[in-house]
């Protein structure tokens, strides 16, 4: 047989890996090495022969007649050289992941359609006959009803590894016509296997195959993508498959799947390609099996037909998910104090370490379980003042629509302990804490439960809005800053919202200073509105709003020269105070400041909150940006009028 000519894109990294294959393949008389595009020199002798080089791609493979393009470049090269080397006649091999998005992969899929030409995809552990072995155990019914796939992998990496490089760690890089996609994660490159290789096992390679996608994207190093990630895939038959995988343990950790059917269970290390089959009664069998070379099942499939192992269409699945990361938010910061952190002798960090991960990953895998649903410490955000937690903010809540879903603060305590915040309470559901809700922006709901109609009072309406969480930046346990989108219904983008939030200790109780601002991204006027300019005199509510403890009594409410619910409500003084005593004697005072004149929307008797009144008596156009800033000093026991004033300069200063 004459040898299959191959041109090599990218010679370095991973493609060392296939030079090694192809000198191995070509000593065997299979293939000859007639090309290398990488633009960087690569030393004559790592080379098998004396190939061509070039830096255009496409050129070469025309040049060279090569029958197959290996294509190992950074992932967001894939497409563009795909298609090229496709164009110019060659069959591809392309490394994982295949593209960079889904729009992306479907390129190359329309250039394989056009050229009728062949595309195998480097996941290698998809050559292992583990997999239809696996596959066909699940479908003889031996491990019985399969509830699901856990997957799990914890490898360790230095610092170096996500600078290794331009596009190591990053989710996006500039390009010449705008941001490219890049999405180099844990999930979706190293790990990309793990992923892949779940979806084969449960026989969901394709996307139709996939109901929905869960993602918790973190980072320990300060990088943009994710080293510590997990997702969840919810399959159109009812099963799921969880993969939870991280690159700062501190060891390497093999990373498996494991298969839970409620007569067996079934772990597949897709490394080594072994196979463990646990039975009911105690038995145990472990097989070992060999790979097949992805290069040369293309090499077999151009010569004689042979069928592919991974043809892209095989891949569509992987894509779903990769997608899934992509379009996520913005990876979460794991605060240090949670980290280990080795330095190098030039006192840089060298390592950053999660302790434990290893274990978290197995019992993911176990459990079948997101991070968040593990009491993972880091998988939250809460705000220390000193050694003290004193306020969690939720910023992914599983909320129905009509309560307009939104990052909250709950539950938000005093330093002594006492919970001044209150959750979805039974009087007004929609009621979530400490945060920033508007009954009427541009039309939509934003505040959450029935919207007031003129002429019909409160009205179930399906206007509610939500707003998106898309990124923390400058996340510490004393604060952070958090990027959100607020959408519509039918998910249309109406502003975009910074909002800045910061714990501190102020005298002997502590001070929440929140920041929103608000950026209407409509083109048109956005016009915030509230029940009161719609009609029902005293609802004016709308912006920063904290629901406070139904259950506490005793509860006043003052601001500084007068007393009382009707003397609060409606005031538009620099800060209004709202006290009570828990159901175990306990006292507590919140006191809220401003500088924006707004009226202040108060509640004692019906139930105890204090917020903004954007929109007290007239409606408020915002065309370009609204920022308000309110700080709210959170205090044990019951301060008074004086006490405040002494406070004051200290608790709101520019």
């Amino acid at each position: 047989m004459r040898p299959v000519r191959v041109v090599l894109a990218g010679a370095h990294g991973h493609g060392r890996h296939h030079l090694g294959v192809l000198r191995g393949l070509a000593e065997r008389g299979l293939v000859e090495l007639a090309g290398v595009c990488d633009p960087r020199p690569v030393a004559p002798e790592d080379l098998p022969g004396s190939p061509a080089r070039s830096a255009d791609l496409g050129a070469l493979v025309e040049k060279t007649g090569a029958e197959i393009t290996i294509v190992c470049t950074p992932i967001h090269t894939h497409a563009d050289l795909a298609v090229a080397a496709l164009r110019a006649g060659s069959h591809l091999l392309l490394e994982k992941p295949p593209a960079a998005s889904a729009a992306a992969h479907e390129r190359i899929a329309a250039a394989l359609a056009e050229t009728g030409l062949a595309c195998q995809v480097g996941f290698q552990s998809l050559g292992s006959p583990a997999v239809p072995a696996l596959r066909d155990l699940i479908a003889s019914g031996a491990l019985g009803r399969v509830r699901g796939i856990g997957g799990a992998g914890a490898w360790e990496r230095p610092s170096g590894y996500f600078t290794r490089s331009s596009w190591s760690g990053r989710r996006r890089l500039a390009g010449p016509d705008g941001e490219v996609d890049v999405v180099d994660g844990a999930l979706t490159n190293p790990f990309a296997h793990a992923v892949a290789t779940a979806l084969a096992v449960a026989g969901a390679e394709r996307a139709e195959a996939i109901a929905g996608v869960e993602t918790e994207l973190y980072h320990a190093h300060p990088i943009e993508a994710d080293d510590t990630s997990c997702v969840r895939v919810r399959l159109a038959d009812g099963r799921v498959i969880t993969v939870a995988v991280s690159l700062c343990a501190t060891e390497r950790h093999e990373p498996y799947l494991v298969v839970h059917g409620d007569e067996g269970r079934a772990t597949f290390t897709y490394t080594t390609d072994e196979l463990r089959v646990e039975r009911p009664d105690g038995r145990v069998e472990t097989t070992a099996h060999p790979r097949a070379d992805l290069l040369e099942n293309l090499v077999a499939h151009v010569r004689h037909g042979e069928p592919l192992l991974v043809p892209l269409d095989r891949t569509t699945g992987f894509t779903r998910v990769l997608e899934a990361v992509r379009l996520a938010p913005e990876p979460v910061p794991i605060p240090e104090r949670h980290q280990v952190v080795r330095r190098g002798d030039d006192g840089e960090v060298a390592w950053r370490f999660l302790p434990g991960i290893d274990g978290l990953t197995a019992l993911s895998a176990q459990e079948l379980a997101l991070y968040s649903e593990l009491g993972v410490p880091w998988a939250g955000v809460d705000l220390l003042v000193g050694d003290t937690s004193v306020a969690s903010y939720e910023w992914r809540p599983g909320l129905p629509p009509a309560d307009s879903p939104r990052p909250y603060l709950h539950p938000v305590r005093t330093l002594g302990g006492v919970e001044v915040t209150q959750c979805r309470p039974d009087d007004h559901v929609h009621h979530l804490g400490a945060g920033v809700a508007i009954a009427d922006l541009g039309g939509v709901n934003f505040w959450g439960g029935r919207t007031y109609v003129e002429g019909r009072g409160p009205t179930w309406l399906d206007d509610h809005g939500t707003q998106r969480h898309l990124a923390f930046r400058d996340l510490t346990d004393g604060g952070f800053t958090e990027l959100l989108e607020w959408t519509g219904p039918d998910g249309t983008a109406l502003a975009r919202e910074e909002r800045v939030v910061a714990a501190r200790q102020v005298g002997d109780g502590w001070a929440l200073d929140l920041t929103f601002t608000l950026t209407n991204v409509t083109g048109a006027p956005l016009v915030v509105r509230s029940s009161a300019t719609k009609g029902r005199p005293g609802a004016g509510y709308g912006g920063f709003f904290w629901r406070a403890p139904g259950t506490s009594t005793a509860r006043t409410a003052f601001t500084a020269d007068a007393d009382g619910e009707e003397a609060a409500h409606g005031s538009r003084g620099p800060w209004v105070a709202l006290t009570g005593t828990t159901p175990e004697g306990r006292d507590w005072t919140l006191v809220f400041v401003q500088d924006a004149g707004d009226a202040w929307f108060v509640r004692v008797a019906e139930y105890p909150g204090v917020g903004q009144a954007l929109a007290w008596d007239r409606p408020l156009a915002v065309t370009g940006t609204l920022a308000r800033r309110v700080v709210t000093y959170v205090a044990d026991g019951r301060l008074d009028a004086a006490a405040v004033r002494e406070l004051l300069p200290r608790l709101y200063d520019r």
